[in-house]
């Protein structure tokens, strides 16, 4: 088997290991706005590699509380920076990860999270009010990983994601976006933790979900535009809860994936030949960890977390529409 067909499983730990370890960089400080996002790409990754202890688990719990915005009462991306929901979602899902979610004051970021939700039904980012349907999975998400989705008014979100369906079964940021995969994940993703699936035209979608495979096995997030590795997430996890996993050939994008690796430094790109970074390899792994690549840790499509974790808590439901394979 040739390098670029195999998962080079100890040059990416390594690569994951490597991050941030140049604070004098100064792509490290333009990147601070993603630092908490980063590190549970990062984690997810290892996770899913079967090599979670491969960072620190103190240093990790140590920087995630650093970030913690006491007057809002939750997480920001970076020390110093203002509560947002993307990053109180990472910093929960790391804290999941890590089984410390004791070291979180669980009644005020969930007072945090509910206070974003709008009269619409769909959730704001932070307190400068910018809306989107990430921003109201992240809400969902993180309610249930903490086991407070009961509090969550959820005849009014649902409302809001069945505004935003559109003619060819996908969904957009917003009421009247056009459909974008990244978009159709956390609509979908989001109305499966509530149990409401059924506002969802399945088939459609499906089917939309499988045009976005190209000629040389890679996907897009919508037509006309170029393949990139991160959509092996996005499009696999949303056909995997629709049981719709096998529409995509599966043999040719894991060639794809696996052919945007760096042989030599580790990590994974959007496509071959580009700058690899933290954001492509975690969801080029979930990607094949989906079509059940050998030697992974299973992914729940619907956490994007490891579904052992996810099962743990109670919240895993059989999303897995293909068996692994030996």
């Amino acid at each position: 088997m040739s390098q670029d067909s195999k998962l080079l499983i100890p040059l990416h730990v390594s690569y994951v290991q490597s991050l941030g370890e140049n604070k004098d960089d100064l792509t490290y400080h333009l990147t601070a706005h993603l630092r908490m996002n980063a590190i549970y790409w990062g984690l997810t990754a290892l996770c899913v590699m079967g090599h979670k202890d491969a960072l620190n688990r103190e240093e990790m719990i140590d920087f995630v509380m650093s970030c913690w915005d006491e007057e809002a009462g939750a997480f920001g991306a970076h020390p110093d920076h203002d509560a947002h929901i993307l990053a109180t979602l990472s910093a929960i899902q790391i804290l999941v990860m890590q089984d410390a979610l004791d070291r979180l004051d669980i009644p005020r970021v969930v007072k945090f999270i509910l206070s974003l939700q709008q009269p619409s039904g769909v959730f704001a980012g932070d307190a400068f009010g910018e809306i989107d349907t990430r921003f109201t999975y992240c809400a969902i998400n993180a309610l249930s990983l903490l086991g407070r989705l009961s509090e969550l008014d959820v005849n009014k979100t649902v409302d809001y994601f069945s505004k935003c369906r559109n003619f060819d079964g996908g969904f957009g940021s917003t009421i009247g976006a056009e459909s974008h995969a990244a978009q159709v994940w956390v609509c979908v993703a989001a109305l499966a933790i509530l149990d409401r699936l059924d506002i969802v035209d399945q088939e459609t979608l499906a089917w939309w979900l499988a045009e976005r495979q190209l000629s040389n096995g890679g996907l897009n997030g919508r037509p006309e535009k170029l393949e990139d590795v991160c959509y092996s997430h996005w499009v696999l996890s949303s056909l995997a809860i629709l049981r719709k996993l096998s529409w995509i050939d599966s043999e040719k994008l894991e060639a794809f994936i696996l052919s945007a690796q760096d042989s030599e430094g580790g990590g994974i790109a959007d496509r071959p030949g580009d700058m690899v970074d933290v954001f492509h390899t975690v969801f080029g792994v979930a990607g094949l960890s989906l079509l059940g690549y050998p030697g992974l840790v299973d992914l729940d499509p619907v956490y994007c977390m490891p579904a052992g974790v996810i099962e743990d808590l109670g919240l895993r439901k059989d999303w897995q529409a293909l068996p692994r394979r030996t």
